[in-house]
This record gives C-alpha cells, sequence and structure tokens, in this order.
C-alpha cells in the first residue's frame, strides 16, 4: 500500500511541475486561484475523516489538515477576487 501511494505521490509531482513549466506566466494566477478554491474538496475529505476518528493523535491531524485546506481556500479567493479587481476599470477610479 505504501509503494502504491509513493508511486501515486511521484508521478502527481512529476505531472503537476511538467503542467506548470507548460503555463504561461499570464495563467499562473487564474491557474493558483482556481487550485486553491477546488481545495473545498479537502475540506470535504477533512470532514468525512473527522466523523471516522476516534483518537488524540487523529483528530490534531484533522485539525492540521483542516487548516490548512482553509487557508488555501481562502487564499483562492482573495487572489481571485484581488484578480477580477485588475480588470474592472471603475475600482482604480473608486480607490
Amino acid at each position: 500500500m505504501l509503494l502504491a501511494d509513493l508511486t501515486v505521490f511521484v508521478l502527481g509531482l512529476l505531472v503537476g511541475f511538467e503542467v506548470i513549466t507548460k503555463v504561461p506566466a499570464t495563467l499562473h494566477t487564474p491557474l493558483m486561484s482556481g487550485a486553491n478554491a477546488i481545495h473545498g474538496i479537502v475540506l470535504a475529505g477533512v470532514m468525512l475523516m473527522a466523523a471516522a476518528v476516534s483518537t488524540a493523535t487523529g483528530y490534531a491531524v484533522v485539525l492540521v489538515a483542516a487548516a490548512f485546506a482553509a487557508m488555501n481556500v481562502v487564499g483562492g479567493y482573495v487572489v481571485t477576487d484581488r484578480m477580477l479587481t485588475m480588470f474592472d476599470p471603475g475600482a482604480r477610479a473608486r480607490s
């Protein structure tokens, strides 16, 4: 099981590196904001795991996972909001 998980992790790293290096710099922000917002799926997984956990260590791991996933989701929305403000001509006049 560990070898299969490690293989998936390494393949994910390689695919992620190849995708990020092929994306033009102008598309990094929209790609990043979308990817961070998708981490809502991680929050759903954390909630499922929290229902199944029964040890103190498990609760600690779930808490850390929930905190990191929430930071990623909030960061994705903040970056998206900032990016959309850049394309709004009225926002610069108001500020």
